[in-house]
């Protein structure tokens, strides 16, 4: 297994792929990295010689920021918006999607799971749908819970 950055990229996959287990790479910077490097990119990372590793970790320290320093960046980000009060800095706080997206239904990625509110006993159920309870009795929360 080759190392780079801190990394073990795995030795049967193309460096192209390998290319984007760092946090920060995707698809087309990896391509972009083996384009300025002039590396082949259905070469394997066990074909890779010592001089190609050393292009590519000079062109990466070089351009682009990677792992803990682009963690720390985006932190920082967030941080700086919550503080400043933006909106988008409240949707961050409040654990809710910060782009647009609708929350009335979906979300649940962002927002965890359901969390059912107003939950009745089965026999207030069961009295209501034979016509037998008020409202009142109906409003009770269960005490179980």
């Amino acid at each position: 297994m080759a190392r780079l950055l801190g990394i073990q990229l795995p030795d049967d996959k193309g460096i192209e792929y390998a290319l984007t287990l760092f946090y920060g790479i995707g698809w087309s910077r990896s391509g972009k990295i083996l384009t300025q490097a002039n590396i082949d990119r259905t070469k394997k990372v066990k074909d890779l010689t010592e001089v190609d590793i050393k292009k590519i970790i000079e062109l990466i320290e070089k351009n682009y920021k990677i792992e803990g320093d682009l963690r720390e960046e985006i932190t920082g980000d967030i941080k700086r918006l919550k503080e400043i009060g933006t909106y988008r800095g409240f949707r961050h706080m409040h654990n809710l999607p910060v782009r647009g997206q609708r929350t009335r239904s979906n979300a649940r990625t962002k927002r965890g799971r359901r969390k059912t509110v107003g939950a009745l006993r089965k026999e207030v159920w069961a009295k209501m749908s034979q016509g037998k309870v008020g409202t009142e009795a109906a409003t009770k929360q269960n005490p179980k819970s």
